[in-house]
């Protein structure tokens, strides 16, 4: 008589707000998993359960394998009971559950504690809010996702998609996730947030004459921009200059021209055919070599793989 196959049951929590979209589609994804693999030898099946607000499963229920938070389209706003809910998650991690979030569902998982000290992501938007309400964890909003074991965390709103297939990975094996990405149609791995992130400087911070230096810049980035000549615009010594610069953009000028000189090159590479030498002449770079460097630091992509995912038509290289 042949033994059953193992089961994995994933608890997915539908909180007050949570993204119905994330739901059913991480819902969708594991059914497609689970045929993708019917009828193969020692196949996992995996199982799902919505989880309505505070909802618990029975003390009787075996622990879940997984749970996962899913985002909001609200942003984060604490809701009633948050200290309870907290406590319940906690509770199913100290079971062995592996907990998961997804975007603004960060947050929730943070409101544990268990996040202290270790490595998280979240949306890149919400980098700022969230170290300012978890100073404690190791954020890091470049990446998409954050295996570390026992906790997984994925940034953007779409990343489900990418949690959901390491789940399928980890629990069915590669095959499975690689059969289930095919399906879907999607990149089953390495993609991380920077590729689709904007460059949103901070204009609030309050320096007038740091603020009179971003707006020069942004017309002025393409041309050799010098650290004299913008202490000089801000009518500031060059070390009282740096010093105010850093604290009201957390950057270096220096970092924040190679930031705005790429925000440029990237719409260039996206909507132009003008070949990559052209257009780090264009945003202000006489070494090519340098400005792919700089490119790949800030990208986590060359400059002709950004253009071969991001172009309408693939341009010249």
């Amino acid at each position: 008589m042949a033994s059953k196959p193992p089961v994995h049951t994933i608890g997915i929590l539908s909180y007050p707000g949570a993204q119905q979209a994330t739901v059913y589609g991480l819902v969708d994804l594991f059914e497609v998993a689970n045929r993708r693999q019917a009828g193969r030898e020692g196949a996992t099946r995996i199982e799902t359960v919505v989880l309505r607000g505070n909802e618990k499963r029975r003390k009787s229920d075996a622990p879940l394998t997984a749970l996962i938070v899913p985002p909001s389209l609200d942003g984060y706003r604490q809701i009633d009971d948050v200290d309870k809910l907290a406590a319940w998650m906690t509770a199913r991690h100290e079971e062995g559950t592996l907990l998961c979030s997804v975007c603004v569902g960060s947050f929730l998982l943070a409101e544990t504690g268990l996040l202290a000290g270790r490595p998280a992501t979240t949306h890149w938007a919400l980098k700022e809010q969230f170290a300012g309400r978890f100073p404690d964890v190791a954020l890091d909003t470049d990446k998409l996702l954050v295996d570390d074991g026992d906790i997984i965390t994925a940034g953007g709103i779409m990343a489900w998609v990418d949690l959901g297939l390491r789940l399928v990975g980890r629990l069915a094996g590669p095959t499975v996730l690689l059969d289930t990405a095919r399906y879907f149609l999607v990149d089953p791995g390495g993609r991380e947030q920077r590729f689709y992130s904007t460059f949103a400087p901070s204009l609030t911070h309050g320096d007038a004459q740091v603020l009179k230096v971003q707006h020069w810049l942004q017309t002025k980035f393409s041309t050799k921009v010098t650290l004299p000549a913008m202490a000089r615009h801000a009518a500031l010594g060059e070390r009282t200059f740096l010093r105010r610069f850093h604290k009201a953009t957390g950057m270096k000028p220096t970092e924040y021209v190679q930031h705005l000189r790429v925000v440029k090159a990237r719409e260039m590479l996206e909507l132009s055919n003008a070949t990559i030498d052209e257009i780090a002449h264009r945003v202000g770079y006489e070494d090519v070599g340098g400005f792919r460097q700089v490119f790949q630091k800030l990208m986590g992509l060359s400059l002709g793989e950004y253009r071969r995912r991001f172009a309408p038509t693939a341009g010249r290289s």
